[in-house]
């Protein structure tokens, strides 16, 4: 009986693992708040690696993956933290792809990654202060620091000839950040600064902070805002006294929702956003749109990389442990080895499986650098008969 009862055990262990099991990954995004509009395409371009990943067979001897969303706002740190602790206590998630935005992202690492020993990998969360966070080598991001975006938007704004302008920022970790990047940028381009003032969120109305941008003067207003918040309303308010009629948008601006609400009214405004060129967002996009998504949409391309990148690291370390392929993030994400594209999961995963190596490319050419984050490559985007078009990548 003793020697059937071990054989019946092993027979269950044996079956365990060749079907494997399910390994849930959290996808952390701001599905409401001042980026909501952004979220969708984001939380979908992470939705769709995990998917290829499991519906390969692959993974982890024949292991699935399920998404499991969690909401973390973008401005309400608190419900940023206990979404993500829920879906990892509860839903004991092996690993992040998310949240979106800076702050919430901060909170998340600080107060649930680091206690918690998960990974997360944010596809959007650009803050320059993210940079340092202590994080126990378990936070990551596929998108570059404002540091590097707001050298970009000065560069854009030189090239144009505008020689001052005024600026006003979303008051929280991002605004600022960024706000501060380009200023410093600009000014050493020898631009002038007529004003830096922060605007909240969630006004109905923003003819004051306009009113004092206005009598500061500038050729251009910079605005450093939710494209589902107070930046447009700053936006709003400009064009209704007259104020201002050219905008620089970075990031968190830069959405088909920006052109649906203004239409004409902001032509000849201009900005940019995390992108690169090339066959990795080629092939990004044209999946996105056979999954019934946008993957033009600002991070969706980044969100679809960073949930990649948790799905290879897995592999490579033949675990779903956090502790144990942590370690395995920027070795899959960079050179040496074979090049991964988007749609390409299931070769990278079958080369890991047998021992190889792989350089995952990606939609964002993915190149993670110092604390494992994008090295950055920006589209340059411009306003023209109420479309939103590209024109160029740096």
């Amino acid at each position: 009986m003793k020697k059937l009862l071990m054989a019946s055990a092993a027979a269950a262990l044996m079956a365990g693992a060749a079907s494997g099991e399910e390994i849930k990954v959290g996808v952390a995004a701001a599905f409401t708040g001042p980026l909501e509009s952004l979220a969708p395409p984001i939380a979908a371009g992470s939705e769709l690696a995990l998917k290829q990943a499991s519906d390969s067979g692959l993974f982890l001897d024949g292991s699935t993956l399920t998404p499991v969303r969690a909401d973390t706002t973008c401005v309400d740190s608190a419900a940023a933290v206990a979404a993500v602790e829920r879906i990892i206590t509860s839903d004991r998630v092996a690993g992040v792809a998310g949240p979106m935005c800076s702050g919430a992202t901060g909170a998340v690492v600080s107060n649930v990654a680091v206690p918690n020993g998960i990974v997360v990998i944010s596809p959007s969360a650009t803050s320059p202060s993210l940079s340092t966070i202590e994080d126990n080598g378990l936070f990551f991001r596929t998108a570059p620091s404002d540091a590097r975006q707001g050298q970009v938007m000065s560069d854009l704004v030189m090239e144009r000839g505008i020689e001052e302008v005024a600026i006003t920022y979303t008051n929280n970790d991002y605004g600022k950040g960024l706000a501060s990047a380009f200023e410093e940028a600009y000014k050493a381009a020898g631009g002038t600064v007529t004003i830096t003032a922060a605007h909240e969120d969630g006004k109905a109305d923003y003819s004051a902070e306009v009113g004092a941008l206005a009598s500061a003067g500038g050729e251009v207003l910079v605005v450093v805002g939710y494209v589902d918040q107070g930046g447009s309303g700053v936006v709003q308010a400009a064009l209704d006294t007259g104020a201002f009629d050219t905008f620089v948008f970075p990031d968190g601006m830069v959405g088909q929702a920006l052109v649906d609400r203004f239409g004409t009214a902001i032509d000849g405004s201009f900005g940019q956003n995390p992108a690169a060129a090339g066959e990795g967002r080629e092939l990004f996009t044209a999946m996105a749109e056979e999954a019934g998504f946008d993957g033009t949409s600002a991070f969706a391309g980044e969100a679809y990389d960073a949930a990649a990148l948790l799905v290879l690291a897995m592999q490579a370390a033949g675990s779903a442990d956090p502790q144990v392929y942590k370690d395995k993030v920027m070795e899959v994400a960079n050179a040496p080895g074979e090049e991964i594209l988007p749609g390409e999961l299931d070769k990278a995963l079958e080369i890991l499986a047998g021992g190889g190596d792989v350089d995952y490319v990606g939609a964002a050419s993915v190149e993670l650098i110092g604390p494992g984050e994008s090295g950055g490559s920006y589209r340059e985007v411009v306003i023209e008969g109420g479309e939103l078009k590209v024109i160029g990548y740096r």
